[in-house]
C-alpha cells in the first residue's frame, strides 16, 4: 500500500522515467552535459516525510526489495523530493548486476539478509520534485542539476551525487578507460525539460569486442538453416567454456552457414559450462544445439558480463581465420575494478 503523503507530491508515482537512444558517437557541440551510463536498476525514488517509494521503469514498486536504499534515502536532509537515479550494488570487481538481481528475492528474510550483505546505492542524476514540492518537469536540465547539486550537500553514504561534465574530451575517456560499474554515457541538453517515458536523451554504450570459439549453433525455429552460433572462450583449465550467442546473420548467408557448419558437427563442442539441451540435430524451438568441432573463430561485439557470460546476444563482427581457437581465453572478459560513483 502507497502512503497518501506520497500521492499528494507534485509528479505523480505513474510517471515514467526519462529515457535516451542509442547513438554510436558522442554529440559534439555547445549545450551538452555528459554523464557515467550506471549498470544498474533505473528508478525514481519519491520520498514525503518517513515514506519512501521506488518506482523501477517498468512502473513496478523496488521498495520492497531495498530496504536499505529506503533508510538512506530518508537520511537526506530534505522532507520531500522526487529524484531520477540508478540502484547500484559496488563491489570490488565494479557493480555487480547479478548481486541486483539476486535481491528480487519473495523471502523478506532473505532480502534483510543481502540487504546487509550487499547494499545498494542510489546514484541521484535528476530531481523532478524539490524540497519546496515545486515540479521541476518543466524546468531546464541546467536548472534541475543546479538545484540537484544544492540537495546533493545533504547526502549521507549511500545516496550519491553522479558525475557529470561538459567536456566532451572527458566524456570519451569514461568511454575508453571506463571502469566495470560503468555501461556507457548519458548525454543530456543543458536546456532541456524533463520528459517523461520518451527517449529524449542519448546513450552511447561501452562496447567491447572478443574473438570467441563456434563451439555450437542453433537452427531457426522453423527452417533448418542456423539461427544463431553459440559462443565459447577457453578457461585455465583448458576447457570450452559457452559465454553467449550471436544471432546477427544476414539471411543470405544463412544457406552457405548452415552447409559449413553442419560439416564440422561433432565433438568436442563446450567441455565446460555448456548450454541447455544438448542433442546433436535439434530445433531451435526445443532449445537444443549442435555441437561442433573447434575450427571456427569469429569475433563479436558485447556490452555487458554478467557471471562469466554475455548479459545480451552478441554482435557478428567478422570471422577470425588468422586465430587459432586456444588463443580464445576467458581473459577477454575481465574488467578492470573500481570505486562506487567515481567516474570523475
Amino acid at each position: 500500500m502507497v502512503d497518501d503523503d506520497l500521492r499528494s507530491l507534485s509528479v505523480p508515482l505513474e510517471t515514467p522515467p526519462m529515457e535516451a537512444r542509442l547513438a554510436e558517437f558522442l554529440p559534439d557541440g555547445p549545450g551538452w552535459q555528459y554523464e557515467p551510463k550506471w549498470d544498474g536498476f533505473r528508478c525514481l525514488a519519491f520520498r514525503s516525510g518517513e515514506a519512501v517509494e521506488l518506482k523501477a521503469k517498468s512502473g513496478k514498486s523496488l521498495t520492497r526489495f531495498f530496504p536499505d536504499a529506503v533508510e538512506r534515502l530518508k537520511s537526506v536532509r530534505a522532507p520531500r523530493f522526487v529524484l531520477d537515479g540508478e540502484l547500484i550494488i559496488p563491489t570490488k570487481e565494479g557493480a555487480s548486476f547479478e548481486a541486483l538481481q539476486m535481491r528480487l528475492h519473495p523471502a523478506e528474510s532473505r532480502v534483510r539478509r543481502l540487504a546487509a550483505s550487499t547494499p545498494a546505492v542510489f546514484v541521484a542524476f535528476d530531481l523532478l520534485t524539490g524540497p519546496d514540492q515545486e515540479t521541476l518537469l518543466g524546468a531546464s536540465f541546467a536548472d534541475r542539476r543546479a538545484a540537484l547539486e544544492t540537495l546533493a550537500v545533504s547526502f549521507r553514504p549511500g545516496v550519491e551525487l553522479t558525475p557529470s561534465t561538459r567536456s566532451r574530451e572527458q566524456a570519451q575517456a569514461w568511454l575508453n578507460h571506463a571502469e566495470a560499474q560503468l555501461d556507457g554515457v548519458v548525454c543530456k541538453r543543458l536546456d532541456q525539460p524533463y520528459a517523461p517515458g520518451e527517449r529524449a536523451m542519448l546513450k552511447v554504450k561501452r562496447l567491447r569486442t572478443a574473438d570467441c570459439v563456434v563451439g555450437g549453433f542453433r537452427y531457426l525455429a522453423r527452417k533448418k538453416l542456423v539461427g544463431s552460433l553459440l559462443l565459447g572462450l577457453f578457461d585455465e583449465a583448458e576447457r570450452l567454456n559457452h559465454v553467449g550467442f550471436t544471432s546477427t546473420i544476414a539471411d543470405e548467408d544463412r544457406p552457405e552457414l548452415t552447409r559449413r557448419l553442419e560439416s564440422l558437427a561433432g565433438e568436442p563442442g563446450f567441455t565446460g559450462a555448456a548450454p541447455g539441451g544438448h542433442s546433436r540435430w535439434s530445433t531451435e524451438r526445443s532449445g537444443d544445439w549442435v555441437s561442433l568441432r573447434w575450427e571456427l573463430v569469429v569475433e563479436v561485439r558485447f556490452d555487458q558480463v554478467t557471471g562469466g557470460r554475455f548479459r545480451h546476444g552478441a554482435t557478428f563482427l567478422r570471422w577470425r581465420p588468422d586465430k587459432a581457437p586456444v588463443q580464445c581465453r576467458c581473459d577477454q572478459l575481465q574488467i578492470s575494478s573500481g570505486n562506487r560513483a567515481s567516474a570523475q
